[in-house]
């Protein structure tokens, strides 16, 4: 049954189960099938192939009641056959029977996609020394600030998340990254690829978030000793609903303490919803996100009643633009700027260096733009390009130069792209504020000709000052591949969440879902104004939430602070 929480949109999942008709009548396509009685189940199950419930696949098929439906998997734990056919009558057929319950095609979420940071309220003064660290292309990152911010340090010397085993369903995971190789016991492809490789950075992201081990000065976790299982649901193509089933089902099996779903759409079938229904049933703990289109509704699955709907602040404890509320937001985590790992080699760090006055090349703080390709180092004149409008460089000459732009007014990518346009081998933006701050500068993934990094405020305005007084300024840019990234999404905050909740259950393994995610909301740091519920509980707060679930396990809630 699906809960008063879930707001199924009914025209997108009748048109989504709906009989097609002509050339795709003829593809075979996938169906979840559940009965009316629990029994029915496991009865069909063990009269269509002995070995069924125990495949992950079936090397033969059997036909479900005499149709033209292939029965492929058993999803044992949430009680439901995968078919597969191309006969629509045997789709018919099927949801006439008398046992049936639903019959639901396979249709797809969204692909998560990282997206990258370009935080309007992002400061070194605000972030802390990680960022310091990150502008001087680190092979290493030190804790991030979302770490900090959620308590976790604070609560390790009671739990570090040990014995607990969170399951991350997202694109795949990079198992041999140095942060997370020794936290990762298992993984499971359910997208047909044949591997979980993580070929779009979202998962192995996530991850370390969650559980990065912190060794030997590495990036840290917020559950660091917690054990990383990855389900690969979500392609290129996106996140099949029968995929993630499958990977609900895994979970169930597996018996994991956490489930994090940083994923989503705008509707839930009914399919999913027994899915998740099953999981809390079964005692597993999921959060989700709540989506990235700053709308005041909440994303499914995250919008379930028996899921921990999670949305984003920023360094400042501010909401996200992006992030979406609504009644059904339980609570918020950091989600802008938040470093972590990436597939190895995947991720970019820059240098910059600058020779003013008649000194030397001297490092200072830069930041890479997302779609600037490597580069070694590169050395050449400054010329000042104004805000790097077209009419900027019209009246300018920086063929074979860097050009050297003020942030402001155009986006990144059409000052870059005016750069190369008038014949420029590099670019330094500089900031307009305080800090560093990450933009775009392509929509689809792809990179620009030349290398692209941004400089502080106060630098910028000195190399400006300097060429305005006719003196030669000289840069050099260079642009490597790291195994680390800032990202931003509600995507991000899910993890801080999934890791806090690791290390609650570490520390009380009796508690149940309903009891984590109370836990979560009562120990939370309250924030606002919140009229619309933009921020639920308020911040999760590691620290608050262990000490809870310990005094729940010793009977002892007087002492604990609310």
């Amino acid at each position: 049954m699906i809960t008063r929480k879930v707001a199924v949109q009914l025209g997108v999942i009748l048109g989504t189960l709906g009989i097609t008709l002509g050339v795709q009548a003829q593809t075979t396509k996938r169906y979840v099938v559940s009965f009316k009685n629990p029994n029915t189940f496991r009865a069909v199950a063990q009269r269509m192939n002995s070995t069924l419930l125990t495949a992950p696949r079936l090397a033969t098929s059997a036909k479900l009641f005499n149709t033209e439906a292939s029965v492929t998997q058993a999803l044992e734990h949430i009680q439901m056959l995968v078919v597969e056919t191309q006969d629509e009558r045997a789709v018919e057929s099927l949801r006439q029977h008398p046992a049936v319950a639903l019959v639901e095609k396979e249709f797809f979420h969204p692909a998560p996609q990282p997206l990258s940071t370009h935080s309007k309220t992002q400061n070194l003064e605000q972030v802390g020394d990680h960022l310091d660290t990150m502008t001087k292309m680190p092979t290493r990152m030190d804790m991030p600030w979302g770490i900090s911010a959620v308590k976790a340090p604070q609560a390790w010397s009671k739990s570090k998340g040990v014995s607990a085993r969170v399951m991350v369903l997202d694109t795949g995971l990079d198992k041999d990254h140095e942060v997370l190789s020794t936290r990762f016991e298992q993984g499971r492809d359910f997208t047909g690829s044949g591997s979980i490789d993580d070929s779009i950075g979202h998962g192995t992201h996530v991850s370390g978030t969650i559980a990065a081990a912190g060794l030997h000065g590495g990036l840290v976790g917020v559950a660091p000793q917690a054990a990383i299982l990855a389900g690969k649901v979500c392609s290129d193509f996106g996140c099949s609903s029968i995929a993630i089933m499958n990977g609900v089902n895994w979970a169930i099996e597996q018996k994991v303490d956490v489930v994090n779903m940083s994923l989503g759409g705008a509707f839930i079938s009914e399919a999913e919803a027994q899915a998740y229904q099953r999981a809390e049933d079964a005692g597993v703990f999921i959060a989700a996100a709540s989506g990235n289109s700053g709308t005041p509704r909440v994303s499914f699955p995250a919008a379930v009643e028996t899921i921990t709907a999670v949305g984003a602040v920023a360094a400042d404890l501010k909401k996200a633009d992006f992030s979406q509320w609504g009644p059904e937001l339980d609570v918020v985590a950091p989600g802008v700027d938040t470093v972590s790992s990436v597939p190895r080699g995947t991720g970019r760090g820059a240098s910059v260096r600058l020779e003013m006055n008649g000194g030397g090349l001297n490092e200072i703080r830069c930041m890479p733009f997302v779609g600037s390709p490597l580069r070694s180092a590169l050395e050449n004149n400054l010329v000042f390009a104004g805000l790097g409008k077209a009419e900027d460089f019209a009246v300018i000459d920086v063929r074979g130069k860097f050009a050297l732009i003020s942030r402001g007014e155009i986006p990144f990518k059409e000052k870059v792209s005016n750069a190369i346009a008038r014949g420029a081998t590099g670019v330094i933006i500089f900031n307009n504020a305080p800090g560093l701050m990450q933009g775009t500068l392509t929509e689809d993934g792809s990179e620009v000709s030349i290398p692209a990094a941004m400089i502080e405020q106060s630098v910028g305005e000195a190399a400006k000052a300097a060429l305005s007084q006719g003196q030669e300024v000289r840069a050099s840019i260079a642009v490597i591949a790291t195994d680390y990234a800032s990202f931003q999404g509600t995507s991000m905050a899910t993890p801080h969440v999934a890791g806090v909740a690791a290390l609650v259950r570490a520390a009380n393994k009796n508690l149940t879902p309903a009891q984590v995610r109370e836990v979560l909301k009562a120990t939370s740091t309250p924030l606002g104004p919140n009229n619309g519920n933009e921020y639920g509980s308020g911040l999760v707060n590691a620290e608050a939430a262990v000490e809870r679930a310990r005094a729940m396990l010793t009977g002892d809630l007087l002492h604990v602070a609310n």
